[in-house]
């Protein structure tokens, strides 16, 4: 019973990143670099040692790596998609245990701006988003 009350008075923080159609929802909390996913390992979630270094890469620019217990909880899209989408959440939630002090370093690399491509929808009379049937002149 004591051991679910020190569960709950641990330090959270949390951030919401998006990428594409996936949505993640990040937990961060002073630990030794844990990282689960949809409570996973990451490894073999995301099953890409580049991807993980994608998602891990806001730690590394603040010299915070192996610092944090991530948590991730992800749905939609694709596996690169999530990855990116974890990226922002992990950024923002930097932001928030730190009272802002990494927002220079975070901003500068690139990481707290949220990526607005998504897929263009498809249009009637066409293929796709924009491709065509082929034109024959015979």
């Amino acid at each position: 019973m004591a051991n679910k009350k020190l569960q709950k008075e641990l330090v959270r923080y949390y951030g919401l990143g998006r990428r594409k159609a996936s949505v993640a929802r990040v937990y961060i909390m002073p630990g030794t670099g844990e990282f689960k996913i949809n409570d996973k390992d990451a490894k073999k979630y995301l099953n890409s040692s580049i991807l993980i270094q994608d998602a891990l890469s806001p730690f590394e620019v603040t010299n915070t790596l192996n610092t944090f217990n991530i948590n991730a909880n992800v749905y939609g899209g694709g596996l690169t998609g999530q990855a990116g989408a974890i990226r922002l959440g992990i950024a923002r939630a930097l932001l928030e245990a730190s009272n802002n002090e990494y927002h220079n370093k975070l901003k500068d690399a690139g990481f707290l701006t949220r990526d607005a491509r998504v897929k263009e929808r498809k249009k009637f009379g066409l293929r796709k988003a924009r491709r065509a049937r082929q034109f024959s002149k015979r």
